[in-house]
């Protein structure tokens, strides 16, 4: 059993760059329904795609994605 959740930031990383869920999609190679998914919560990025997205926003990876405790 898992005692964690993946967190993201996209949405509020899209929202200071005025980015909409396509253009973000766009820019890492990935469907919006990709995107809108992770934002969600109801998808787990692999690490490829978690990279190309934290190029996008020129942050870390785990300023992006991190772990919570349920």
């Amino acid at each position: 059993m898992e005692d964690y959740i993946l967190t993201t930031k996209l949405k509020e990383l899209r929202a200071s760059k005025n980015l909409s869920q396509e253009d973000l999609a766009n820019l890492a190679g990935v469907r919006r329904e990709t995107i809108a998914r992770l934002e969600k919560g109801i998808y787990n990025p692999s690490l490829k795609l978690a990279m190309d997205i934290a190029k996008v926003f020129e942050k870390p990876v785990e300023e992006i994605f991190f772990f919570e405790d349920k």
